[in-house]
């Protein structure tokens, strides 16, 4: 990509200065709040929006204004420093993790910001992780410094403890905590910020020379980096002094490695440090030149291959997002990793192995956007006019075709039924529905066969409470939401026989059957079985047509169960023998008297309700373990082991469907959202 004479070229000027970067957190952790203050810092915006105000413009969704919290990502861009910054603002509970896993799978670098008077909270751990899984680069932000309670020296620690397998350090310092939190000192520049004027993110000076504490902190993060720089371990062990420039590249050296991570500190709410977080993004952050070549699969051969960061070559891009935004029009949301997108270009869908043409290319702030004729590689953007691509979709150059690797999916741990108001609107609700689950994998949707209920599956209750008001207000659709029914069978634990017979006069016609069946319980999940004694099938008249009414007469008597109505399950019915009345005997006939039959020897052999049991798998830190277990016992859970994951332990146990209702909130709530559970159906028994 370079010019002559190795000179960079323009394309290559411009990739060096994009940085793609997500806000990643905890719910509450001020994610949002510290996104208004880049956007007014960096000019982008002329207001500060407040969460707590129903103000953001980050949380463009009505519900998201409403609840004070972020429920879908949104994307903005705007420039600092000569750089140009796509920012995603992800969600925080754990509900809506699917929005911050497809986010964190196209960024390059993402900013975690942690509440400095809790430290590393549950769902700072979940998104830590997700960024572990696609090797993103982060800084660290310790926010609300001037809380009660705020301790820098403390989230330092419960990151150190919590993320291991990273090199942790402070590049600065706080200026006190709580309300005699003043300023910060810059341990790479050796420079100390005074912030004053707490309405004014902009307001604040600057002197040089730092504190004595602060030099000793300025050590610790030399001696840090000397770990895994060895330009830095060189100068340590030269005895040379580390000037600013040095220290400044080897702490982004060392963060683009993905081993080390910054910690800032600051207050967003109030204005503290806003700035600095920008200059530390853009000097430490990656560009999309400072990553590996994205990497995929020719669909055409099976290889792999890699495609560089080049906007003359040839197009690749990945789907990470479809939204209707607000106009209720569907925009995909793409990651343009190599080649030039405009309007009106057909791209190849390499996952659905058909094109589909451009009708506009648009940049995005939140739900506002600007119609552009072309983007180029690195940057993010929404397009229209792609009806059938999907999230996680690859498009390509139709000649030169390359599959990504997909974006994890989540299987839904929670269900509840919801209907239309009126039979009439129950086709409206289908297609507004489909329309959510093509913007939301994590939700899915179906009927139950066996009783019709409509079923809407999601994260947590959180998650369907969202889809239902959004179907309220975005559709005018308005839905009643309740628990699914759950299913029920029965079976039977003796054997029993019964003899019955059919007789009828049907106009000058007689009618006559008769059927003697024994049944025996079977073991479970073996279902049902239809038999024909030796004696009975010796019978001359019992001829294939006669045999097959005996058994749909028994199959049907068992769908009706004896109890309550459920299906029998489990169970055997023999036929022993059957009675033959010349000239008015027919098959038929001989369906009723077996039904009949298999009826009355099933009540008399000690029929039993059966539940369906799911196999459950909780896996929980190790402080937590008394407390899940004995939710579990409260939920007439059988526990069938309990086995050690390193600092985990993982519970697998059976437990009834109906009372497992509300279980994903309620384990939230006894390990603070760090521990997660699967769920899936194993089989009916007696409870």
């Amino acid at each position: 990509m370079s010019g002559e004479r190795g000179r960079p070229s323009a394309g290559e000027k411009r990739i060096r200065a994009i940085r793609n970067l997500g806000i990643m957190a905890h719910i509450d952790a001020g994610k949002t709040t510290l996104t208004e203050r880049l956007l007014y810092v960096s000019g982008r915006t002329h207001k500060m929006g407040e969460v707590h105000e129903g103000a953001a413009v980050m949380d463009w969704m009505e519900l998201e204004r409403e609840r004070g919290i972020t429920i879908t990502s949104a994307v903005t861009r705007f420039e600092w420093r000569g750089c140009e910054l796509h920012l995603v603002d992800t969600p925080g509970h754990v509900d809506f993790t699917v929005e911050v896993e497809r986010c964190l799978r196209v960024l390059d670098g993402a900013v975690a910001v942690f509440d400095a008077a809790h430290g590393v909270e549950p769902q700072s751990e979940t998104v830590w992780r997700q960024a572990d899984r696609y090797r993103v680069p982060r800084l660290a932000f310790a926010n609300k410094m001037d809380r009660v309670g705020a301790d820098f020296e403390g989230t330092l620690a419960s990151m150190r403890r919590a993320f291991t397998e990273h090199r942790i350090a402070a590049v600065q310092r706080p200026l006190g905590a709580g309300a005699a939190f003043a300023g910060l000192e810059d341990l790479v520049g050796r420079r100390t910020i005074r912030f004053t004027d707490p309405d004014d993110p902009r307001a604040f000076t600057v002197a040089e020379g730092i504190s004595r504490a602060a030099e000793a902190d300025r050590e610790a993060l030399v001696a840090t980096l000397a770990d895994l720089d060895d330009a830095v371990a060189e100068a340590v062990l030269s005895d040379r002094p580390l000037d600013e420039p040095a220290l400044r590249a080897a702490v982004r050296r060392a963060t683009l490695s993905g081993r080390f991570v910054p910690v800032l500190c600051g207050s967003a709410l109030h204005n503290a440090g806003v700035p600095q977080v920008l200059d530390a993004v853009c000097d430490w952050l990656p560009s999309p030149l400072d990553l590996p070549p994205v990497a995929g699969t020719n669909p055409a051969t099976g290889a792999e291959e890699a495609r560089a960061v080049d906007e003359k070559g040839p197009l690749l891009a990945l789907a990470f997002k479809v939204s209707l935004l607000d106009d209720e029009r569907r925009h995909v949301f793409l990651r343009l990793y190599s080649g030039e997108l405009a309007e009106g270009d057909e791209v190849w869908n390499a996952d659905l192995g058909k094109a589909e043409r451009v009708s506009r290319l648009l940049l995005l702030h939140a739900a506002e956007t600007r119609r552009v004729p072309s983007l180029g590689a690195g940057q993010l953007c929404a397009v229209m006019g792609l009806k059938e691509t999907r999230t996680g979709d690859t498009l390509c150059d139709r000649a030169h075709p390359l599959r990504l690797t997909r974006i994890g999916s989540y299987d839904p741990v929670i269900s509840a039924a919801i209907e239309a108001a009126s039979l009439k609107d129950r086709d409206e609700l289908l297609a507004a529905l489909s329309r959510l689950a093509d913007e939301d994998p994590s939700l899915r949707f179906g009927e139950d066969p066996d009783t019709g209920q409509l079923l809407v599956s999601g994260q947590g209750e959180l998650h369907l409470q969202v889809v239902a008001e959004r179907l309220r207000r975005e559709f005018k659709l308005p839905v009643r939401t309740g628990d699914p029914q759950v299913l029920r069978r029965e079976t039977i634990t003796a054997a029993a026989a019964a003899e019955r017979s059919f007789q009828r006069q049907v106009e000058d016609e007689e009618l006559f059957g008769q059927a003697a069946v024994r049944v025996e319980p079977l073991a479970r999940g073996e279902g049902f079985r239809f038999e024909v004694a030796r004696e009975a099938a010796a019978l001359p008249f019992l001829r294939p047509e006669v045999r097959g009414c005996c058994e749909a007469g028994a199959r049907e008597a068992a769908e009706g169960g004896v109890l309550e109505g459920w299906p029998l399950q489990d169970l055997r019915v023999t036929l022993t023998g059957a009675t033959w009345r010349e000239g008015a005997s027919k098959p038929f006939a001989y369906k009723v008297a077996t039904a009949e039959a298999v009826r009355a020897a099933a009540a008399q052999a000690r029929p039993v309700v059966l539940e369906p049991l799911m196999r459950v798998e909780v896996v929980a830190p190790s402080e937590n373990l008394g407390e899940v277990l004995g939710s579990l016992d409260r939920r007439r859970a059988l526990v069938l082991d309990v086995a050690d994951r390193g600092a985990v332990k993982a519970i697998t146990c059976d437990a009834p469907l109906r009372r497992m209702f509300g279980y994903a909130t309620e384990l939230r709530s006894l390990s603070q959202g760090r521990a997660l559970f699967t769920m899936r159906f194993d089989r009916y028994d007696v409870i």
